[in-house]
This record gives C-alpha cells, structure tokens and sequence, in this order.
C-alpha cells in the first residue's frame, strides 16, 4: 500500500535533509513528520500546500496518493483480502468483459487495488458502497437485471457522449424533430452517425453502443443537467427495431423528461413503457394506416402504402412479424427487413 510519505523520504534522502531540519522548515515537532514518512498520518490539504511551498512536489499529486491510500484502506476493511477484492471484480463487475471492452485504460492489471480505484474512477462514485446507493436512482426492471453491468454501460455512454457537440434543447421543436427523423428513416441508406448529428442539432445526446455481454438492456433515457440523453445498445440487426428503440426513448423524452431530471429511465412503471412503445408504433405507422395495411398484406399493396405514405418496407413488414401475420422466416420479411 502506498502512501505519500514514502516519496517525501526519497525526497528528504535525495537532498540531504534531515527529518529534523525538516520538521524545523515545516514547523511541525520531528514526530510528526516521522509518523508522516512511516504512513502513520494522514496529510492534510493545509499540510499538501506547506509541503509543495517547501519542496515543489504538487499538493494535488500529494492528496492524489493519499486518497488512493485511503481507498486502498477502506477496501482491505470492507472485503480483507486481495482474493475478495478480486473475485467481486470478476463476479460483480465484470473485470474481465472490461478488459476485452477497453473502456477503461487500466493503469496495473496486476494490482487489485489500482483496478477498483480505475473502475471507480470510471463510474464517478467515491466507492462501491456510494455506487450501490444509486441504484435507487435508476429505474430498471430489478429482477434478472445486473445493475453493475447497468452502471458500467451507462458510465460508457456518458463519456462518448461528452465528445458530442449539442445544440440547447428546446420541446417546442420536439414535433420538428420526429418529422426530420421520420424523413430520414425512409432513405433506403442510413447510419448511426447521421442519427446522432440529427439528434444533437435538436439539443439531445445520442449514443449507441455495445452493451457488456449477458446484459438485457435496449436503450436508457435521461437528462444530464437540462439536456436530454438517450443511449441505445448497438446489437440492433433489422433496420425497424433500431428506429423503434429510438422513437420508444424519445416517447420517454416527450412524456417523463421531468422524472429523467433524477432518474435515469431504463425500464419505467408499466403505464410509462406502455406509453413509449405506443408512441414509437404510432410514429412509424400511424394507427389508420396500420388499419390500412393488415387489410390486404400482398407485397405490391404494402409497397404502394410505403411509398404514398413515405414508410420504409422494414417498418412494415417488421410489425407485420412482431404481430404474427407473417413470419420472421419468410421472403417477406428477410426481403424488406433492412429498407
């Protein structure tokens, strides 16, 4: 375990200072400064900034070492042994999915303490006990869930999104916005570059990307201080399911961006859910058009409704499989299933 005051004695060492002589600059009895050089006292930020006057050493490298020392302490007296820690690693945060992930840049693989404070450092909390209190914070279905796989996606969405470049939101132009989308879904070619720019010109982060393996979640909703954020796992193979993830979140931004201010939405109440996917079917097929189409479900009457109504086939046909009408299997469906 390392402590600040073995880099001062190199230090005092090195310039042929005597602990006393020391003590005497710092104004402090030798005790104390032999008890800081031994790891016995803990430095204060006062005593961080009489040492760098002194010495030059940078006090925020000085409390940086001291912190870690302290979350080195704190996780010997929660888990004892090396051992545990690293077995709530592999088992509860998935050390070894974050390795292959490279989300984060693990600074020693071989020290367990350096890999918590990492993994820490990436979720933003002081320690996994502060972490675990944020699950309240987080409405997602608990059952069958993993909230530390959860966190971690969400961590990783967050930073992606501070790279975007948002213009301020504002609701009023949220129909603006649908309309523009719901244009751009009906090119036959689309990415999700062009969606992310298209969401930021309207004041909302987006990000989509790959969820931590055996992780459930589609997609989360939140606003980070007033500007919405949605995230969406990027394991989306047909073209309808990527746009209803999409639209499911924006129904969220339309409906709960109040609650999103101090909650991030995975999986709400079920009156809440129920409200997003009926938003996101009703913004890619409107209800009398829906009505329309399971009337008569040949190929050349669905094509005709995509292009009169500027519905891309995917939309179409992909509902048409989530109802059962026809099959995910058939030359319908594997046909329009990505236009």
């Amino acid at each position: 375990m390392v402590y600040f005051g073995e880099y001062l004695k190199d230090y005092l060492e090195y310039n042929k200072i005597s602990q006393t002589e020391f003590a005497l600059r710092l104004g402090v009895t030798q005790k104390h400064i032999n008890e800081i050089l031994n790891g016995k006292k803990r430095i204060t930020l006062e005593m961080a900034g009489n040492i760098e006057r002194l010495t030059g050493i940078p006090s925020n490298f000085i409390i940086s070492v001291e912190n870690v020392r302290a979350i080195e302490e704190e996780l010997v007296k929660e888990y004892g042994s090396k051992e545990n820690i690293y077995k709530l690693l592999k088992e509860e945060y998935a050390l070894n999915d974050l390795k292959k992930s490279k989300w984060i840049n693990f600074k020693d693989e071989t020290n367990e303490y350096q890999l918590c404070i990492d993994i820490l450092d990436f979720l933003k909390v002081k320690n996994f006990v502060a972490h675990n209190n944020l699950k309240d914070y987080v409405l997602f279905k608990k059952t069958g869930e993993d909230y530390n796989k959860l966190a971690l996606w969400i961590a990783r969405c967050d930073k992606l999104s501070t790279e975007q470049i948002v213009e301020e939101y504002n609701s009023s132009r949220f129909n603006e916005l649908i309309f523009k989308l719901k244009e751009y879904s009906y090119q036959e070619s689309y990415n999700v570059e062009e969606i992310q720019k298209l969401l930021n010109s309207y004041g909302i982060y987006f990000v989509c990307e790959k969820a931590l393996p055996g992780t459930k979640v589609r997609g989360c909703f939140k606003v980070k201080g007033k500007t919405p954020a949605i995230y969406i796992t990027s394991n989306y193979a047909a073209k309808d399911s990527l746009f209803f993830e999409i639209y499911h979140e924006l129904g969220h931004c339309k409906s709960d961006y109040n609650m999103a201010q101090n909650k991030t939405i995975i999986d709400g109440d079920q009156e809440r859910e129920k409200r997003a996917d009926e938003f996101a079917l009703n913004t890619m097929i409107e209800e009398k058009i829906w009505k329309e189409i399971i009337k008569d479900i040949e190929e050349e009457t669905l094509l005709r409704i995509s292009k009169e109504n500027k519905i891309p086939m995917s939309f179409i046909v992909g509902r048409l499989a989530k109802n059962n009408i026809i099959d995910y299997k058939s030359k319908l469906y594997n046909k329009y299933k990505l236009i």
